[in-house]
């Protein structure tokens, strides 16, 4: 079985988004990373965007709503999008990492 056979379209196009609070509402958004591996482990991941000049590694990055609407999801990602003001915004979770194309036997 080939790698396309195995995961549909074979692209990060088939993701997950869950929207809370009041979604996209606000400005400006706070964008956390996550990486899910193979064993069930959700692992932060460090932006790339903003390299740290200093002692301090930079955790997280703040962008507009248009960027936060236009994050797709790598297959084992989560991008979490929180609001600054509201606290509302939207989680992407990538094909695998959302378990969406997971092939589930049942014994019995």
């Amino acid at each position: 079985m080939t790698t396309a056979m195995a995961m549909p379209g074979n692209t990060a196009s088939t993701y997950l988004i869950h929207l809370f609070g009041t979604g996209l509402a606000d400005d400006r958004f706070v964008v956390e990373k996550f990486r899910a591996l193979a064993n069930g482990e959700i692992r932060p991941v460090e932006p790339e965007a903003a390299a740290p000049k200093g002692r301090r590694a930079a955790k997280r990055m703040v962008v507009s709503r248009r960027e936060a609407e236009a994050m797709r999801p790598d297959r084992t990602e989560i991008i979490v999008c929180t609001g600054l003001k509201t606290r509302g915004g939207r989680q992407a979770w990538g094909s695998v990492a959302a378990g969406l194309l997971c092939d589930r036997k049942q014994r019995g």
